[in-house]
């Protein structure tokens, strides 16, 4: 497994834009695809984004045009770029990795699909 903490998050008005970092260290992740999920109250926690790490992405469709997964050269740091914020996007945001290999990427839109979480960041968009 490896270690992962998240930071970026914080409250901000529709509209605004916010950049999560998310640190990776550990064992050797190079094969190791990311993502970022997203938890409100009373809700199950969803995928927002992930980067497996050939590079291609996924990008849920409530964010899709608006957040924009991306990582370092050496998948030691993944981001997550969000912009034109609503209200709706207000949960908390946890980075995610996994070492699983799946035939196909729809796989990794699943929280068991990752073995390793980071501790998650507030994010909060005030109307």
């Amino acid at each position: 497994q490896v270690q992962l903490v998240e930071t970026g998050g914080g409250l901000v008005q529709t509209g605004a834009s916010l950049r999560l970092s998310c640190a990776v260290s550990g064992r050797n992740h190079n094969s190791y695809t990311f993502g970022w999920f997203r938890q409100s109250p009373g809700k199950e926690r969803e995928v927002v984004a992930f980067r497996v790490y050939t590079g291609r992405t996924y990008t849920s469709d409530s964010v899709k045009g608006r957040f924009t997964i991306s990582g370092d050269g050496n998948q030691n740091a993944v981001y997550l770029q969000m912009n034109t914020l609503k209200p709706e996007d207000t949960a908390v945001y946890y980075c995610a990795a996994s070492e699983k290999f799946y035939a196909g990427d729809s796989s990794y839109t699943a929280p068991n699909a990752y073995d390793s979480w980071g501790q998650g960041t507030q994010v909060t968009v005030s109307s």
